[in-house]
């Protein structure tokens, strides 16, 4: 049986780096082979900092039999001197480097080999049951150094198999491809044809290893067995005629998250994956089991028939609504976001992300998004354009200033440290003595730590932050640099005069972005009396008594750099075209700074953007109001805070996330 494939298809086959850690003993200096210590050796010791050769014998070694090796070369000549040392295998016609204690199957994801795999993860322990990864190997003989078949020639699973030196593995011999075959086929026999109508086509190993390395017809005659359709919970189905038991999903709950609700019941071919009778799927990772699902066995409630995966664009970002800074890869098509997946980062979020992180999302695509901007105007809310928008809230702000007046400036620790510096860098501008605050931080429950039991500083523990702010850290960080005196919520709301009444505030600038409502009765009622300009996403109750709104962008819409809750900074790009004429916020501190220092007004017209599309589906577009200053750009703000702030030059080393360049075809296209 031949499974069904769409015209296009992503490359799913495994690429993972496998563990690849170098150990510190393989990289000291003094670790040397026999022949190494014999006459003539070059002896390393330490000095004021520096390495020092010394050997009178060598020319090599300078004047004098003494070399200084500088502190910057260090690193490279241990690099070169680990690699020059480290165990060599061959795996199908390519010689690969490893680290002693890896697996076959993981030197060669290392390495680019493809060798077909189903229940092999990374992150997950080893039980070598899909039996599809089997290999011949071959490795010297102790006695005479001449290559000999392990095991009498047996196939072995090369996901458990150890890598030894000298070594050569074949998975493309006539053996190992038979083994595939056969393996392939016996998956088949009881798999229902779903691909034209399952989530998972497109992007299913099932059909990308029947396709490279399955038959072309089945010799199967006999009736399938039939499984059913299982609801797990709120977010996961299961089709278990699908399963190719694997077991991934089963040792995800009882080694990743501690809660054990999945296991295999039944023999045979009545074998199936099934839940603790009365314990629903409903863990703060659970979703994950429908990542690590090679198959379109375990599916996502909330993609379901939603979307084919081929016309999926993929966008790498950093989560947008907690303080985690989980790695994501947002997928999106026509300017419109169908799900969030985990993107691998050993330091942050490993291989998985909460289902909060998830299916937060939504906000994004609300019906409550603001779309355009308003202005007071007879002591009503009406709709403006920016151009009238801007000159109201420049106005304003000036007017509201007269005598001693002040303005105050409040930062949602929601934006990107981008925004947070033009915003207080326009703040600046307009009042030099301008108050600057942090945005409530949204908090729920404690820090929560998988699996169940372990603690944070445990090496295979995933922390759920309970903060729900992705970058208040960065935003004090930033406010900081730029101001002495960088005030709390709380001490921001007694500024305005809340409890005392009293207050030297004039005007303010307030900025929300959060995924629901966040106004306080406290907050609104210390706004009263003075000029607000609020800058914000979603509908709230400060949209009818603010005095100018100007819509925002969610950070799903705008490109910059998140500091997580371990003070690393991430930088993430947009992913979709910003909600038909709003701004994002550092765009629109530029264009109210262009307004406050009366820069020439060129007309624009609305634009239309043609959004980026699938080859073989009809462009779609979005409206989008043209910049009244330059155009914002995250890496030349992030450059601009380097030059003026000394404490913000940490700014210099963060990178943009590489987009990835996984989708292929390999059938001919033709363009008419």
């Amino acid at each position: 049986m031949r499974a069904f494939r769409g015209a296009t298809h992503k490359d799913k086959l495994p690429r993972r780096s496998g563990r690849n850690e170098q150990s510190e003993a393989g990289l000291a200096f003094g670790k040397r082979s026999a022949p190494d210590n014999q006459q003539g050796r070059c002896c390393r010791r330490r000095r004021a900092g520096k390495v020092v050769r010394e050997n009178a014998a060598d020319p090599k070694c300078g004047i004098g039999g003494r070399q200084t090796i500088s502190g910057r070369h260090r690193k490279t000549l241990r690099f070169a001197y680990h690699r020059a040392n480290m165990p060599t295998i061959t795996i199908n016609g390519k010689k690969c480097d490893f680290t002693p204690g890896q697996t076959i199957l993981q030197v060669a994801n290392a390495n680019g080999v493809n060798i077909p795999q189903y229940c092999y993860h990374d992150g997950l322990s080893i039980v070598a049951s899909c039996r599809i990864c089997l290999g011949e190997i071959w490795s010297p003989d102790a006695k005479t150094g001449q290559l000999a078949a392990q095991m009498g020639g047996k196939l072995q699973p090369t996901c458990q198999t150890p890598a030894t030196d000298g070594a050569v593995v074949y998975t493309d011999s006539p053996k190992s491809v038979a083994n595939q075959k056969a393996v392939m086929e016996y998956l088949l026999i009881n798999h229902p044809l779903d691909c034209p109508v399952c989530d998972q086509a497109g992007e299913c190993f099932l059909q990308d290893y029947s396709y490279e390395f399955g038959r072309g017809v089945s010799r199967f005659e006999e009736q399938k067995v039939k499984q059913p359709k299982k609801d797990l919970g709120p977010h996961v189905y299961l089709y278990s005629d699908r399963c190719i038991m694997c077991t991934r999903c089963v040792r995800f709950t009882r080694e990743v998250t501690g809660t054990a609700e999945l296991s295999v019941q039944g023999r045979g071919n009545k074998e199936e994956i099934d839940l603790f009778p009365g314990i629903a799927l409903e863990n703060e990772l659970a979703s994950n089991v429908i990542d690590l699902c090679p198959v379109g066995a375990l599916l996502d409630k909330d993609f379901l028939f939603a979307q084919r995966v081929w016309f999926l664009k993929n966008t790498p970002s950093i989560d947008g609504i907690t303080a985690s800074g989980d790695n994501i890869n947002i997928e999106h098509n026509e300017g419109k976001i169908y799900r969030i997946k985990p993107r691998d980062n050993m330091a942050i979020n490993k291989w998985w992300i909460t289902d909060e992180v998830r299916y937060g999302w939504k906000f994004v695509h609300s019906e409550k998004r603001l779309r355009t901007p308003l202005r007071r105007q007879f002591d009503t809310l009406v709709e403006s354009d920016y151009t009238r928008a801007y000159d109201v809230a420049i106005n304003g702000i000036k007017k509201a200033m007269d005598g001693s007046k002040r303005l105050a400036l409040l930062v949602s620790p929601m934006l990107s440290c981008e925004d947070a510096y033009l915003l207080a860098r326009l703040a600046r501008l307009i009042d030099p003595k301008a108050i600057l605050g942090v945005g409530p931080v949204p908090r729920k429950g404690e820090d929560k730590v998988y699996p169940l039991g372990a603690k944070a500083g445990d090496k295979n523990a995933f922390v759920i932050s309970a903060e729900k702010a992705p970058n208040a850290r960065g935003v004090r960080r930033v406010l900081g640099a730029m101001s002495a005196g960088v005030l709390e919520f709380g001490d921001f709301l007694k500024a305005l005069g809340q409890g005392s009444g009293r207050s030297d505030v004039g005007a303010v600038i307030v900025t929300g972005n959060y995924p629901s409502d966040w106004i306080t009765p406290e907050f609104e009622s210390s706004l009263s009396g003075k000029f607000t300009v609020l800058i914000d996403t979603l509908l709230t109750s400060l949209v009818n008594s603010c005095d100018v709104l100007i819509p925002g962008a969610t950070w799903a819409e705008k490109a910059g750099t998140f500091e997580n809750w371990q003070n690393v900074l991430q930088a993430f790009e947009q992913a979709i075209p910003v909600i038909e004429l709003a701004k994002n916020e550092g765009q629109i501190a530029l264009d109210l700074e262009a307004e406050f220092n009366r820069v020439p007004l060129e007309v624009r017209d609305l634009e239309t953007v043609i959004v980026n599309t699938t080859v073989g589906q009809v462009a779609a577009g979005v409206t989008i109001a043209p910049p009244r200053a330059r155009a914002f750009n995250a890496a030349d703000t992030r450059s601009e805070m380097v030059k003026r702030y000394p404490a913000l030059a940490v700014f210099g080393d963060v990178r943009s996330p590489v987009p990835s360049t996984a989708t292929r075809t390999d059938m001919q296209i033709v363009e008419l």
